[in-house]
């Protein structure tokens, strides 16, 4: 057990972040082989919309549903359980035989793929002191975008060289081997045998720190709370520009700019990496602020800012003249709505109470989810007569007025923190 000793935190999360990237692994096999199945199913735009709303309906419901079974069943249990939902869900999806059957399988996926984000909100909120938070949710939040950039050029791999009904028996397959893994390592802190007295020590250090503070704690005063609805309401306006990333990139490329399969491969997994460089400038410039005298609510709503500022980037991808261009714009708005994103995931784990932590985090995700499904809705609706290009316009101002309410909505703290959040 050395080789933990005092970094055990560290490994937890790390085990986190790699469920966080079979989770989005297993979502983004289908936007790769979405190309694909349309010819395979004769399906339209507005058929692959949706087959894209069945996975986020049931995402969007169930956010709340796995937040509050985490909370309850326990992290270690709960996130066993949905993983290997999802893994099966996903290997499900080679029986398809036309997009209804299609959507059903998708919306499996997204019933049991909703715990994700709670579980790793809950973990930052066990293992980790309040400074540190931000650095542990950029690597869980990492992950999401680690596993969309994986799944370009292995799932084109898997098509081109087996089948589409190959590509999702491994993805899936994947994500059954990490679900054991997670259930053999996962431990809370005072429950796992390797953690230092030091690192329990300091963990109770900052839990007797916040004693004072009236964080919310229950479901009734989570939603009652001003702090929840300024998490809430940006994440609304900002999950559009996610789920476009991650469902319809590969679409725009094939119909605007004649891209085929191995091109997608080449180059479509581009932005999913600049999000990763994102995910790390959310977990940095917290900390940097704060050792600049910013209150720890300030660094996470600057942070958040610039990312909004920075989704001006994606919304001039209409203007674009090359489908190099249009992929360097997307790459600046896959760093900003992770950076963004990644502040306002932890801003759950440091206004909520641990035990409402999941809770709070799957509210929170089920309005971001009605977002951006409302928003798919309207790609599948608009995108073939009018173009990408003015809804790609309204995604950079979706994630500027989030930031307006943000900061409208949340206070930094005078004196109780707890009366801020309130």
């Amino acid at each position: 057990m050395a080789i933990f000793k005092g970094k055990l935190r560290w490994w937890m999360i790390g085990l986190v972040t790699l469920g966080t990237i079979m989770n989005y692994l297993a979502r983004s096999t289908l936007s790769v082989a979405a190309p694909t199945l349309k010819d395979e199913f004769g399906m339209t735009t507005e058929q692959y919309s949706w087959v894209v709303l069945a996975f986020q309906a049931s995402y969007t419901a169930m956010q709340t549903v796995a937040g509050a079974l985490l909370d309850s069943l326990g992290t270690r249990l709960g996130f066993f359980i949905f993983a290997m939902g999802w893994a099966l869900a996903n290997m499900g999806h080679a029986l398809a035989t036309g997009w209804p059957s299609l959507a059903a399988f998708r919306a499996a996926l997204g019933a049991t793929e909703a715990a994700a984000i709670p579980a790793g909100a809950k973990v930052t909120s066990e293992w980790f002191p309040a400074h540190q938070r931000p650095l542990a949710t950029s690597c869980f939040q990492m992950g999401t975008s680690v596993g969309s950039m994986l799944a370009p050029p292995l799932v084109a791999f898997c098509i081109l060289w087996w089948g589409w009904q190959e590509a999702f028996l491994i993805t899936g397959g994947l994500s059954v081997a990490w679900a054991l893994l997670w259930w053999f390592g996962y431990r809370k802190p005072e429950e796992h045998p390797a953690i230092t007295p030091g690192e329990l020590e300091e963990l109770s250090k900052n839990d007797r720190g916040q004693e004072g503070e009236a964080r919310p704690a229950t479901r009734g005063a989570v939603l009652r709370s001003r702090g929840f609805w300024a998490i809430a309401v940006p994440r609304f306006l900002a999950e559009p520009a996610w789920q476009t990333f991650n469902f319809f990139i590969p679409l725009y490329l094939v119909s605007v700019w004649g891209l085929n399969l191995r091109d997608i491969a080449l180059w479509a997994w581009l932005p999913f990496l600049a999000a990763d460089f994102g995910s790390l400038a959310a977990g940095i410039l917290p900390n940097a602020l704060m050792r600049r005298g910013a209150g720890m609510i300030a660094s996470r709503k600057v942070t958040m800012t610039v990312g909004a500022l920075c989704m001006i980037g994606p919304a001039c991808i209409g203007l674009a003249g090359s489908p190099g261009l249009a992929i360097a714009l997307f790459c600046v708005g896959g760093f900003a709505h992770q950076m963004l994103n990644g502040a306002l995931i932890t801003l759950c784990a440091d206004i909520f109470d641990t035990r409402a932590v999941g809770t709070a985090s799957g509210m929170a995700g089920s309005i971001a989810w009605i977002g951006g499904m409302l928003f798919t809705f309207l790609i599948g609706q608009s995108a073939d007569q009018f173009g990408y290009a003015p809804l790609f316009v309204a995604l950079g101002c979706l994630d500027l007025l989030g930031a307006c309410v943000l900061w409208g909505l949340l206070r930094s703290p005078k004196g109780s923190a707890g009366r801020s959040y309130g």
